[in-house]
């Protein structure tokens, strides 16, 4: 997979479409992720003690990971990543401006 966790990206189709973010959360076997701030639903929870009202609270849905581009931290462009194999191993680079991720 070419985003991992905390890598900034910016949602290319769906409702969020333009929008950047962090990821949270990669699911692998999936193929989605979960973006800080984005695709959000809210979940209601009963109350857990008598006298203690029910919530509302709002969790980030997943994206499938091909509606997502990488956002390069140099040039800060969408970008596609690619792999650079060098002495220390395998390295991410970004297509457009061929630097490190």
């Amino acid at each position: 997979m070419k985003i991992k966790k905390g890598d900034q990206v910016k949602i290319i189709a769906g409702k969020d479409k333009g929008k950047t973010g962090k990821v949270l959360r990669v699911f692998a076997p999936e193929k989605k992720i979960t973006v800080e701030g984005l695709n959000i639903a809210k979940k209601h929870t009963r109350p857990k003690r008598e006298g203690e009202k029910g919530q509302r609270i709002e969790i980030p849905g997943k994206f499938d990971i091909s509606n997502a581009a990488l956002v390069c931290p140099k040039c800060g462009k969408p970008t596609r990543a690619g792999y650079k194999i060098t002495d220390s191993g395998k390295l991410r680079i970004c297509k457009k401006c061929q630097s490190e991720i």
